[in-house]
């Protein structure tokens, strides 16, 4: 990876960013090198924090991390994908083969409605669009509520991927690494045509 192209903010904090980070970092745990490199515009580092979906909410904490880590790993986001990674994998109970299908995109680790989740998060990735049959499928497993969840979940972990991805964000040390290929080249998930 390149030299970071923002130099991330250093202690001490404006007090507004202290504010955020101390509400959204765990104790003990030093702020996340892609929150101090956008609190360098503290207008857009507010709002994102407002606007985060990592709060209780109507899906499950499983689901949330499979949308999140697949959303990651189609965008290429080896820093987000790392980080929820570390931070939840274990706690939501994704086996390795899981954490690593959601990179490679082997459905086969993950139950059926699971699958689901990953499908919406490539049809929304790769058209922007989901098609009726996916949606019905989507519709007799969650509800209108969270369907709109997930959306806005993909969504937004574009936008996080993006930033990542486009400031070059360095990963975190204990941040995972994205799996590679006997060649050594970053895998890249399989786009499933015909699905969506």
């Amino acid at each position: 990876m390149s030299a970071p192209r923002v130099v991330p903010l250093e202690a001490p904090y404006p007090e507004p960013v202290q504010a955020a980070l101390e509400r959204i970092m765990p104790a003990c745990v030093p702020p996340l090198v892609l929150f101090r490199t956008l609190a360098r515009n503290q207008r857009v580092f507010q709002r994102l924090m407002a606007g985060g979906l990592l709060d209780r909410g109507s899906i499950s904490l499983r689901e949330r991390e499979i949308v999140i880590d697949r959303t990651c790993a189609r965008c290429g986001s080896e820093y987000e994908w790392g980080v929820h990674v570390a931070f939840f994998a274990e706690r939501v109970g994704l086996t390795a083969e899981q954490v690593a299908a959601t990179a490679t995109g082997d459905e086969a680790a993950f139950p059926e409605h699971e699958r689901l989740l990953l499908r919406l998060v490539d049809a929304l990735h790769d058209r922007a669009q989901v098609d009726d049959e996916l949606w019905t499928a989507l519709r007799a497993r969650w509800s209108e509520e969270q369907l709109i969840e997930l959306v806005a979940l993909t969504g937004f972990y574009h936008l996080i991927s993006f930033a990542a991805n486009a400031l070059r964000i360095p990963p975190e040390p204990y941040g995972a690494r994205l799996p590679r290929p006997a060649d050594g080249t970053r895998s890249a998930p399989a786009s499933p045509a015909g699905r969506g």
